[in-house]
């Protein structure tokens, strides 16, 4: 069986996207995602989402999603950001979407080759002196720190990730942040399903934003994030003690080229 797939990359975060409205693609198949998602073996990506016929009244489509492990996993903001690009290239929308993720209703815009993303507001935050953790649709241990260009990220990612804290809940993405001039900080991020560095991450850079701003060290609504892909923002509104809402992540989203592959 042939499989039609599109690849696309938002800042360097890439997804193969198939459009799976008529059930093509059996969602159980772990060995098979994992290995269209293999750089080597397969097409080569950090995770695999699907487009399906929405189960939610009103919805223009919904998305599931799959780390490069194969198996499904919780929220990618980038991930969402390229199924909505995708959904228009579909002709499924214009400018605008509504969508149901595993984690939720999301809204989203697309304009001049950028789309924005709506996430799921955020009511808790554990703050530890350098360290915050949050879950932006996806957990997120955050560490502030310096020299971040220099960091061992996949080895320092992971201690933290398979670290007793966090291993028996599933463990967590593990972000490294640098502040840089005024709402703007560096990121790297370590993704768990990956099990590496990725050069963006949607949920990471979301979670960073409002971490920053809720430990004070930015005080703007509106937050750049450099990644190793490009750059991305996010804003949000803030309202009690942390509690964020309003939340929008917005980026580039492009379609790097598509194919057809035997499965």
């Amino acid at each position: 069986m042939k499989i039609q797939f599109y690849k696309y990359q938002g800042t360097g975060n890439d997804f193969v996207m198939i459009d799976n409205r008529q059930k093509i693609l059996f969602k159980k198949d772990t060995k098979l995602i994992k290995r269209l998602c293999d750089r080597k073996f397969g097409i080569g990506a950090d995770g695999l989402i699907l487009l399906e016929n929405p189960d939610v009244k009103g919805d223009d489509f919904k998305m599931v999603y799959f780390n490069s492990d194969g198996n499904e996993s919780s929220m990618c903001g980038n991930g969402g950001r390229c199924l909505v690009a995708f959904a228009r290239f579909l002709g499924v929308i214009e400018n605008e979407a509504v969508f149901t993720a595993i984690d939720g209703p999301h809204k989203a815009t697309v304009k001049d080759g950028e789309v924005s993303l709506q996430m799921q507001n955020v009511n808790e935050i554990r703050k530890f002196g350098n360290v915050s953790f949050l879950d932006t649709g996806s957990p997120h241990h955050i560490v502030f720190t310096k020299n971040v260009k220099d960091l061992k990220v996949k080895e320092e990612g992971a201690a933290i990730r398979y670290s007793d804290v966090y291993v028996t809940n599933g463990g967590t993405n593990v972000n490294f942040v640098e502040a840089q001039e005024k709402d703007t900080f560096l990121v790297r991020t370590y993704e768990r399903g990956v099990e590496d560095e990725t050069l963006s991450c949607g949920t990471g850079v979301t979670a960073v934003a409002i971490a920053a701003n809720a430990t004070g060290r930015t005080t703007g609504s509106t937050v750049k994030l450099i990644v190793s892909g490009g750059e991305l923002s996010v804003s949000f509104e803030k309202g009690g003690d942390d509690n964020y809402e309003n939340i929008w992540l917005t980026g580039p989203a492009e379609q790097v080229f598509k194919g057809q592959i035997e499965c």
